[in-house]
Protein backbone atom coordinates (compact mmCIF):
# COMPACT_ATOMS: atom_id res chain seq x y z
CA UNK A 1 0.00 0.00 0.00
CA UNK A 2 2.98 2.41 1.21
CA UNK A 3 4.12 1.87 -2.97
CA UNK A 4 0.75 2.17 -4.43
CA UNK A 5 0.23 5.73 -6.67
CA UNK A 6 -3.50 6.27 -6.33
CA UNK A 7 -5.44 8.19 -9.11
CA UNK A 8 -5.60 11.33 -8.86
CA UNK A 9 -9.57 12.83 -9.37
CA UNK A 10 -10.49 16.19 -11.02
CA UNK A 11 -10.15 19.04 -8.54
CA UNK A 12 -13.76 19.83 -7.29
CA UNK A 13 -13.32 23.42 -5.99
CA UNK A 14 -15.16 25.31 -3.16
CA UNK A 15 -15.13 28.36 -4.86
CA UNK A 16 -18.39 30.56 -6.26
CA UNK A 17 -18.19 32.00 -9.50
CA UNK A 18 -15.47 28.97 -11.38
CA UNK A 19 -16.15 28.02 -14.78
CA UNK A 20 -15.72 24.37 -13.92
CA UNK A 21 -14.54 22.61 -17.33
CA UNK A 22 -11.92 19.66 -16.06
CA UNK A 23 -13.66 16.91 -14.98
CA UNK A 24 -16.53 16.18 -18.37
CA UNK A 25 -19.88 16.50 -16.08
CA UNK A 26 -22.40 17.51 -17.56
CA UNK A 27 -23.36 21.25 -17.69
CA UNK A 28 -27.70 20.53 -17.90
CA UNK A 29 -28.76 19.05 -14.87
CA UNK A 30 -30.77 15.67 -14.62
CA UNK A 31 -33.73 14.94 -16.21
CA UNK A 32 -36.77 16.90 -14.29
CA UNK A 33 -38.58 13.65 -13.54
CA UNK A 34 -36.61 13.08 -10.40
CA UNK A 35 -38.01 15.87 -8.36
CA UNK A 36 -40.54 13.82 -8.09
CA UNK A 37 -38.80 11.37 -6.28
CA UNK A 38 -38.28 12.89 -2.75
CA UNK A 39 -41.77 11.00 -1.42
CA UNK A 40 -42.50 11.29 2.19
CA UNK A 41 -42.93 7.56 1.41
CA UNK A 42 -39.95 7.28 -0.62
CA UNK A 43 -37.93 8.95 2.40
CA UNK A 44 -39.59 7.22 4.84
CA UNK A 45 -38.14 3.47 3.17
CA UNK A 46 -34.79 5.15 3.60
CA UNK A 47 -34.10 3.39 6.77
CA UNK A 48 -34.24 0.02 5.23
CA UNK A 49 -31.46 -1.35 3.47
CA UNK A 50 -32.11 -0.73 -0.83
CA UNK A 51 -32.56 -3.84 -2.57
CA UNK A 52 -29.57 -5.43 -3.21
CA UNK A 53 -30.07 -6.82 -6.95
CA UNK A 54 -31.14 -3.38 -8.24
CA UNK A 55 -33.70 -5.48 -10.12
CA UNK A 56 -35.75 -2.14 -11.35
CA UNK A 57 -32.98 -0.29 -12.65
CA UNK A 58 -31.56 -3.53 -14.19
CA UNK A 59 -35.09 -4.00 -16.02
CA UNK A 60 -34.85 -0.37 -17.06
CA UNK A 61 -31.17 -0.79 -18.52
CA UNK A 62 -32.06 -4.08 -20.05
CA UNK A 63 -35.24 -2.98 -22.10
CA UNK A 64 -33.67 -0.04 -23.03
CA UNK A 65 -30.84 -1.82 -24.71
CA UNK A 66 -32.59 -4.99 -25.77
CA UNK A 67 -30.93 -7.75 -23.54
CA UNK A 68 -31.79 -9.57 -20.49
CA UNK A 69 -31.70 -8.69 -17.02
CA UNK A 70 -29.76 -11.45 -16.18
CA UNK A 71 -27.13 -10.00 -18.58
CA UNK A 72 -27.18 -6.56 -16.53
CA UNK A 73 -24.79 -5.47 -13.49
CA UNK A 74 -24.95 -2.29 -11.52
CA UNK A 75 -22.86 -1.10 -8.83
CA UNK A 76 -21.71 2.51 -7.35
CA UNK A 77 -20.38 4.47 -10.84
CA UNK A 78 -18.73 2.89 -13.22
CA UNK A 79 -15.48 3.09 -11.35
CA UNK A 80 -16.73 0.37 -9.06
CA UNK A 81 -17.70 -1.24 -11.69
CA UNK A 82 -14.22 -2.02 -13.41
CA UNK A 83 -12.50 -2.48 -10.00
CA UNK A 84 -14.79 -5.33 -9.73
CA UNK A 85 -14.34 -6.20 -13.17
CA UNK A 86 -10.57 -6.45 -12.45
CA UNK A 87 -10.76 -8.68 -9.18
CA UNK A 88 -13.20 -11.15 -10.92
CA UNK A 89 -11.68 -11.37 -14.50
CA UNK A 90 -8.11 -9.93 -15.01
CA UNK A 91 -6.11 -11.53 -12.29
CA UNK A 92 -4.24 -14.33 -14.56
CA UNK A 93 -0.62 -15.81 -14.72
CA UNK A 94 -0.57 -14.02 -18.60
CA UNK A 95 -0.78 -9.67 -18.55
CA UNK A 96 -3.87 -7.35 -19.01
CA UNK A 97 -3.42 -5.22 -22.13
CA UNK A 98 -4.40 -1.57 -22.52
CA UNK A 99 -3.48 1.98 -24.15
CA UNK A 100 -0.14 3.62 -22.81
CA UNK A 101 -2.48 7.08 -23.22
CA UNK A 102 -5.90 5.72 -21.44
CA UNK A 103 -8.01 6.38 -18.47
CA UNK A 104 -5.35 6.73 -15.45
CA UNK A 105 -6.86 4.50 -12.93
CA UNK A 106 -6.31 1.27 -15.52
CA UNK A 107 -2.63 1.09 -13.92
CA UNK A 108 -4.27 2.07 -10.31
CA UNK A 109 -6.33 -1.00 -10.41
CA UNK A 110 -3.81 -3.70 -11.58
CA UNK A 111 -0.91 -2.09 -8.85
CA UNK A 112 -4.14 -2.54 -6.15
CA UNK A 113 -4.83 -5.89 -7.47
CA UNK A 114 -1.35 -7.47 -7.82
CA UNK A 115 -2.09 -7.58 -11.42
CA UNK A 116 0.72 -7.86 -14.50
CA UNK A 117 0.01 -5.34 -17.02
CA UNK A 118 1.30 -3.87 -20.51
CA UNK A 119 0.54 -1.18 -22.11
CA UNK A 120 0.31 -0.96 -25.97
CA UNK A 121 1.32 1.74 -27.81
CA UNK A 122 -1.22 4.71 -29.72
CA UNK A 123 -0.12 5.18 -33.16
CA UNK A 124 1.20 8.81 -33.73
CA UNK A 125 -2.39 10.22 -34.37
CA UNK A 126 -3.44 9.08 -30.92
CA UNK A 127 -5.88 6.16 -32.44
CA UNK A 128 -5.79 2.48 -31.10
CA UNK A 129 -4.02 -0.18 -32.67
CA UNK A 130 -5.40 -3.11 -32.06
CA UNK A 131 -2.99 -5.01 -34.94
CA UNK A 132 -0.43 -4.52 -31.76
CA UNK A 133 -2.20 -6.51 -28.83
CA UNK A 134 -0.97 -10.08 -28.61
CA UNK A 135 -2.56 -12.93 -28.74
CA UNK A 136 -1.46 -14.21 -25.60
CA UNK A 137 -2.85 -12.47 -22.56
CA UNK A 138 -4.71 -11.84 -19.58
CA UNK A 139 -7.47 -9.72 -20.38
CA UNK A 140 -8.00 -6.32 -22.99
CA UNK A 141 -9.66 -3.13 -21.30
CA UNK A 142 -9.84 -0.05 -23.21
CA UNK A 143 -12.36 3.12 -23.14
CA UNK A 144 -14.24 4.04 -26.14
CA UNK A 145 -13.80 6.70 -27.37
CA UNK A 146 -10.45 6.94 -25.46
CA UNK A 147 -9.83 8.98 -22.67
CA UNK A 148 -7.99 11.33 -22.28
CA UNK A 149 -8.01 11.94 -26.06
CA UNK A 150 -11.87 11.46 -26.84
CA UNK A 151 -11.08 9.37 -29.64
CA UNK A 152 -13.42 6.47 -31.01
CA UNK A 153 -13.31 3.78 -32.27
CA UNK A 154 -15.57 2.00 -34.84
CA UNK A 155 -17.89 -0.99 -33.96
CA UNK A 156 -16.31 -3.43 -37.03
CA UNK A 157 -12.71 -2.49 -35.47
CA UNK A 158 -13.93 -3.69 -31.59
CA UNK A 159 -15.77 -7.18 -33.59
CA UNK A 160 -12.12 -7.74 -35.51
CA UNK A 161 -10.70 -7.34 -31.99
CA UNK A 162 -13.05 -9.66 -30.57
CA UNK A 163 -13.06 -11.99 -33.37
CA UNK A 164 -9.41 -13.20 -32.85
CA UNK A 165 -9.11 -12.75 -29.03
CA UNK A 166 -11.88 -15.14 -27.54
CA UNK A 167 -10.05 -16.91 -24.55
CA UNK A 168 -9.64 -13.73 -22.33
CA UNK A 169 -12.48 -11.09 -20.94
CA UNK A 170 -12.26 -7.64 -23.11
CA UNK A 171 -13.47 -4.93 -21.25
CA UNK A 172 -14.81 -1.55 -23.32
CA UNK A 173 -15.40 1.06 -21.09
CA UNK A 174 -17.96 3.42 -22.66
CA UNK A 175 -17.94 6.57 -20.80
CA UNK A 176 -18.23 8.68 -23.50
CA UNK A 177 -20.40 6.47 -25.91
CA UNK A 178 -23.08 8.63 -26.20
CA UNK A 179 -21.79 11.53 -27.15
CA UNK A 180 -21.20 10.13 -30.99
CA UNK A 181 -19.30 6.84 -30.37
CA UNK A 182 -21.16 3.13 -31.22
CA UNK A 183 -22.23 1.20 -28.42
CA UNK A 184 -20.61 -2.53 -28.20
CA UNK A 185 -23.62 -3.73 -26.32
CA UNK A 186 -24.99 -4.93 -29.29
CA UNK A 187 -22.26 -7.75 -29.70
CA UNK A 188 -22.70 -9.02 -26.46
CA UNK A 189 -24.87 -12.02 -27.24
CA UNK A 190 -22.05 -13.29 -30.03
CA UNK A 191 -18.96 -12.72 -27.88
CA UNK A 192 -19.51 -13.96 -24.64
CA UNK A 193 -15.96 -12.67 -23.16
CA UNK A 194 -16.99 -8.99 -23.89
CA UNK A 195 -17.77 -6.52 -21.04
CA UNK A 196 -19.36 -3.33 -21.72
CA UNK A 197 -19.22 -0.84 -18.80
CA UNK A 198 -20.98 2.66 -18.58
CA UNK A 199 -22.07 5.23 -16.12
CA UNK A 200 -24.65 7.76 -15.67
CA UNK A 201 -22.37 10.04 -14.81
CA UNK A 202 -21.89 12.18 -18.15
CA UNK A 203 -25.08 11.96 -20.60
CA UNK A 204 -27.32 11.12 -18.08
CA UNK A 205 -26.16 14.25 -15.61
CA UNK A 206 -25.90 11.92 -12.65
CA UNK A 207 -22.32 12.22 -11.31
CA UNK A 208 -23.62 12.90 -7.74
CA UNK A 209 -25.39 9.99 -7.65
CA UNK A 210 -22.59 7.66 -8.60
CA UNK A 211 -24.56 4.69 -10.55
CA UNK A 212 -22.74 2.76 -13.34
CA UNK A 213 -23.54 -0.71 -14.61
CA UNK A 214 -22.24 -3.73 -16.91
CA UNK A 215 -23.57 -5.79 -19.77
CA UNK A 216 -22.12 -8.85 -20.73
CA UNK A 217 -23.09 -12.64 -20.83
CA UNK A 218 -24.74 -14.04 -17.94
CA UNK A 219 -21.77 -16.13 -17.01
CA UNK A 220 -19.32 -12.51 -16.62
CA UNK A 221 -22.43 -10.79 -14.97
CA UNK A 222 -22.47 -14.11 -12.04
CA UNK A 223 -18.90 -13.52 -12.22
CA UNK A 224 -19.17 -10.29 -11.28
CA UNK A 225 -22.18 -10.71 -8.77
CA UNK A 226 -19.98 -12.95 -7.16
CA UNK A 227 -17.13 -10.29 -6.50
CA UNK A 228 -19.73 -7.95 -5.43
CA UNK A 229 -21.56 -9.88 -3.08
CA UNK A 230 -17.90 -11.03 -1.38
CA UNK A 231 -17.61 -7.04 -1.06
CA UNK A 232 -20.26 -4.84 -0.78
CA UNK A 233 -23.68 -6.56 -1.12
CA UNK A 234 -25.62 -3.48 -1.10
CA UNK A 235 -23.51 -1.10 -3.40
CA UNK A 236 -26.32 1.30 -4.78
CA UNK A 237 -28.83 2.91 -2.41
CA UNK A 238 -32.25 3.39 -3.22
CA UNK A 239 -32.47 6.97 -4.29
CA UNK A 240 -29.65 6.40 -6.78
CA UNK A 241 -31.39 3.65 -8.60
CA UNK A 242 -34.99 5.55 -8.40
CA UNK A 243 -33.28 8.13 -10.30
CA UNK A 244 -30.98 6.32 -12.72
CA UNK A 245 -34.69 4.39 -13.40
CA UNK A 246 -36.22 7.94 -14.29
CA UNK A 247 -32.87 9.11 -16.42
CA UNK A 248 -33.27 6.33 -18.68
CA UNK A 249 -37.29 6.68 -19.04
CA UNK A 250 -36.90 10.73 -19.99
CA UNK A 251 -35.19 9.73 -23.72
CA UNK A 252 -36.99 13.04 -24.99
CA UNK A 253 -34.49 14.89 -22.03
CA UNK A 254 -31.72 13.11 -22.72
CA UNK A 255 -31.42 13.28 -26.11
CA UNK A 256 -31.91 16.96 -26.32
CA UNK A 257 -29.30 17.72 -23.72
CA UNK A 258 -27.08 15.26 -25.51
CA UNK A 259 -27.87 16.88 -28.79
CA UNK A 260 -26.58 20.32 -26.97
CA UNK A 261 -23.44 19.50 -25.60
CA UNK A 262 -22.20 17.70 -29.83
CA UNK A 263 -23.49 20.74 -30.83
CA UNK A 264 -22.00 23.07 -28.55
CA UNK A 265 -18.36 20.77 -28.60
CA UNK A 266 -18.12 21.33 -32.56
CA UNK A 267 -18.62 24.87 -32.11
CA UNK A 268 -15.80 24.77 -29.16
CA UNK A 269 -13.67 22.89 -32.12
CA UNK A 270 -14.01 25.43 -34.72
CA UNK A 271 -12.62 27.85 -32.31
CA UNK A 272 -10.24 26.87 -30.66
CA UNK A 273 -8.92 25.88 -34.56
CA UNK A 274 -9.23 29.40 -35.73
CA UNK A 275 -7.22 30.05 -32.55
CA UNK A 276 -4.36 27.69 -33.79
CA UNK A 277 -4.91 25.23 -31.22
CA UNK A 278 -4.39 21.29 -32.75
CA UNK A 279 -7.29 19.75 -31.28
CA UNK A 280 -7.96 16.00 -32.04
CA UNK A 281 -11.37 14.49 -32.99
CA UNK A 282 -13.80 14.03 -30.38
CA UNK A 283 -16.92 11.81 -29.57
CA UNK A 284 -16.76 12.59 -25.96
CA UNK A 285 -17.80 15.71 -24.06
CA UNK A 286 -14.86 17.15 -23.72
CA UNK A 287 -12.00 18.61 -26.79
CA UNK A 288 -7.95 17.19 -26.16
CA UNK A 289 -6.81 20.65 -27.41
CA UNK A 290 -2.90 21.38 -27.81
CA UNK A 291 -2.60 25.15 -27.90
CA UNK A 292 -0.06 27.62 -29.65
CA UNK A 293 1.79 27.67 -26.26
CA UNK A 294 2.66 25.97 -23.44
CA UNK A 295 -0.25 24.02 -22.48
CA UNK A 296 0.54 24.02 -17.93
CA UNK A 297 0.83 28.13 -18.08
CA UNK A 298 -2.37 28.67 -19.83
CA UNK A 299 -4.15 26.13 -18.11
CA UNK A 300 -2.82 28.66 -14.95
CA UNK A 301 -3.92 31.86 -16.83
CA UNK A 302 -7.26 30.61 -17.29
CA UNK A 303 -7.13 29.30 -13.66
CA UNK A 304 -6.59 33.23 -12.91
CA UNK A 305 -9.37 33.96 -14.97
CA UNK A 306 -11.68 31.48 -12.80
CA UNK A 307 -12.06 28.77 -15.70
CA UNK A 308 -10.43 25.19 -14.87
CA UNK A 309 -9.59 23.16 -17.46
CA UNK A 310 -7.41 19.48 -16.71
CA UNK A 311 -3.89 19.17 -17.99
CA UNK A 312 -1.54 16.01 -17.94
CA UNK A 313 2.08 16.21 -16.98
CA UNK A 314 2.70 12.54 -18.96
CA UNK A 315 4.79 11.98 -22.10
CA UNK A 316 3.14 12.51 -25.59
CA UNK A 317 0.20 14.47 -24.11
CA UNK A 318 2.20 17.41 -21.96
CA UNK A 319 1.00 19.64 -24.75
CA UNK A 320 -2.56 19.36 -24.56
CA UNK A 321 -5.22 20.56 -22.84
CA UNK A 322 -8.52 18.42 -22.18
CA UNK A 323 -11.51 20.79 -21.99
CA UNK A 324 -14.70 19.46 -20.79
CA UNK A 325 -17.75 20.76 -22.73
CA UNK A 326 -19.94 23.00 -20.75
CA UNK A 327 -22.87 25.11 -21.51
CA UNK A 328 -22.60 27.66 -24.76
CA UNK A 329 -22.15 30.51 -22.65
CA UNK A 330 -19.66 29.32 -20.39
CA UNK A 331 -17.37 27.80 -24.15
CA UNK A 332 -17.83 31.68 -25.07
CA UNK A 333 -16.40 32.89 -22.26
CA UNK A 334 -13.64 30.15 -22.52
CA UNK A 335 -12.52 31.77 -26.13
CA UNK A 336 -13.01 35.00 -25.39
CA UNK A 337 -10.50 34.82 -22.17
CA UNK A 338 -8.43 32.41 -24.76
CA UNK A 339 -8.42 35.41 -27.23
CA UNK A 340 -7.62 38.05 -24.85
CA UNK A 341 -4.55 35.71 -23.47
CA UNK A 342 -2.99 34.75 -26.58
Amino acid sequence: MRELEPYVPGEQPQIDGLIKLNTNESPYGPTPRIQSLMTPERLERLRLYPDPNSFKLKEAIAGYYGVGREQVFVGNGSDEVLGLAFMAFFQQRRPLLFPDITYSFYPVYCQLFGIRFQTQPLRDDFTINFADYPAENGGIIFPNPNAPTGIGLPLAEIEALLQRNRDSVVVVDEAYVDFGGQTAIALVDKYPNLLVVQTLSKSRALAGMRVGFAVGSKELIEGLDRVKNSFNSYPLDALAEAAAVAAFEDEDYFRLCRDQVIATREWTRRELESLGFRVLPSQANFVFAAPPVEAAGLMAQLRANKILVRHFAKPRIADFLRISVGTQAQMERLVEVLKTLL
